[in-house]
């Protein structure tokens, strides 16, 4: 039954956030923290001690109103040593992350009940344990989806899905019955088996959409790094599907380090050493490059990297490549790249294996389009920025982002077998070049600067802010 508002009085609120162990969720969990401490707000930001010690710094002006709470990961046979997020693993190992992260229900409970009472926990989709902590101590929960409106929508709630069985990868091939509008939220017929193996039991011992709906089933609300302006009706649509408020947080984007300005940080002035990629960057010529990233757990063998690399090198255009081994992925041996490929492109490429400022290299004027793996985060950076797309989807939500964000000509997809769902050097090289060199790509960029002008309008982000937290206010209660 849908749930009903209550009233509530202004003031600070207590938060406890809680997100998955992976960075992709940690960073937009440290924004939203920060967005509500900078409104008045006492909030506790939850997860292992190593990965505190690796999460950015926070602006001192907040350190009084955001703290950082360590539980410690028990240890799970299997899981290595030290392994406390989805990047120290290899994807087979996630599991056994999942079943470690079950282990923090005690010593969460404990916090809960060690102090004062916060008012609400927002938590992750796969935390389906939080909800139950929180009700024993009247703590109102919410889930936090860093993920695109469009996937959850592509999941469905239980009911949903029991109504319109789905049991065999063609069935995830089109969009779901639910969808009352043309979409083209769908996989491909090669990229189904994440999505089908998303319902089965894993090294955990629950499957992640038992996870998802149970979290769902339990929550006042669902919280979204989205807006209506980026996914057109899906909100409004969660909300129908979920009958609970689906609440757009924004696209939730990071500010510049603490101590600086923004004209500081795109310039990397005021003493801070500019990295030696952006004084690659800054020797070349305007809209001259394209940068690649296909983030840090992009199931990238090495055959795919090579036909990406003799792609570019086909496409004749200049490059980025930020280019992370997977983790777990074989020895230090193991070639990446083919043989004499940094040679013959030296003049016009560079390829970069440590650590690259991924929105400096995208902001900078020298960058003319990203070749991504159409992570949520990453396209979110690349459309704050206007940046067209060439897309490389990979697992999980990424497919469907690469579908919406052509349909809204903002990119093209590289090619890809229907059936394995491989590429190859020709696709990855007409892909390149429709953005960065033909006359389509003017096409691309006028329609991804129009998307940019409304989602870095400071008050329509502010205003997501402002409707998120007196949905907190009014929800608390109920």
């Amino acid at each position: 039954m849908e749930m009903e508002a209550a009233d509530a009085g202004a003031g600070e609120l207590e938060v406890v956030v809680f997100p998955w162990l992976a960075f992709g969720h940690m960073i937009p969990f440290l924004e939203l923290s920060k967005h509500l401490a900078a409104r008045g707000h006492a909030v506790a930001f939850v997860s292992t001690p190593r990965n505190l010690a690796r999460l950015p710094p926070v602006p001192a002006g907040l350190s009084t109103r955001l703290r950082f709470v360590p539980l410690p990961l028990p240890a799970v046979e299997g899981l290595p040593e030290g392994a406390e997020a989805t990047s120290d693993l290899p994807p087979d190992k996630v599991g056994l992350l999942k079943k470690a992260m079950d282990g923090l229900a005690d010593p969460l409970a404990a916090f809960l009940a060690a102090g004062r009472r916060p008012d609400w926990i927002l938590h992750d989709f796969c935390h389906h344990w939080v909800p139950p902590i929180a009700d024993q101590h009247k703590v109102a929960s919410a889930t936090f989806l860093i993920f695109q409106a469009a996937f959850l929508v592509f999941v469905g709630p239980r009911w949903a899905n029991t109504a319109h069985p789905r049991t065999e990868p063609e069935h995830f091939a089109e969009p779901p019955r639910w969808i009352p509008f043309p979409s083209t939220t769908f996989f491909r017929r090669h990229e189904t088996q994440w999505i089908t193996d998303a319902f089965r039991t894993n090294a955990s011992g629950v499957s992640d959409m038992d996870r998802w709906w149970q979290v769902l089933e339990h929550s006042r609300l669902t919280i979204h790094r989205s807006c209506e302006e980026l996914e057109p009706r899906m909100l409004g649509l969660l909300s129908d599907l979920f009958r609970k408020p689906a609440v757009p947080a924004g696209i939730l984007l990071p500010g510049p380090p603490d101590g600086l300005d923004e004209d500081q940080w795109q310039s990397s002035s005021g003493g801070v050493a500019r990295p030696q990629v952006l004084r690659w960057l800054d020797d070349q010529p305007p809209k001259s490059v394209i940068y690649i990233a296909l983030g840090s757990e992009a199931p990238l063998t090495p055959e795919n990297a090579h036909e990406l690399a003799l792609g570019l090198e086909l496409a004749g255009v200049r490059f980025l490549w930020a280019l992370r081994k997977p983790a777990g992925t074989g020895s230090d041996d193991e070639l990446l790249l083919p043989a004499g490929f940094e040679e013959r492109t030296r003049d016009r490429g560079v390829v970069c294996t440590g650590w690259v400022p991924q929105v400096e290299a995208l902001a900078h004027c020298a960058t003319g389009a990203f070749l991504s793996h159409c992570g949520w985060g990453s396209t979110i950076e690349s459309l704050s920025i206007g940046i067209p797309l060439v897309m490389l989807p990979f697992v999980v939500d990424q497919p469907l982002i690469a579908r919406a964000m052509a349909e809204r000509g903002i990119g093209v997809e590289v090619a890809r077998d229907e059936n394995d769902g491989s590429f190859d050097r020709d696709g990855v090289a007409v892909a390149v070049r429709r953005v960065m060199v033909e006359e389509q790509g003017k096409v691309f960029a006028t329609n991804v600067k129009k998307l940019q002008e409304i989602l870095v309008d400071q008050r329509r982000q502010e205003h997501h802010i402002d409707e998120l937290e007196e949905h907190l206010r009014r929800y608390r209660d109920v």
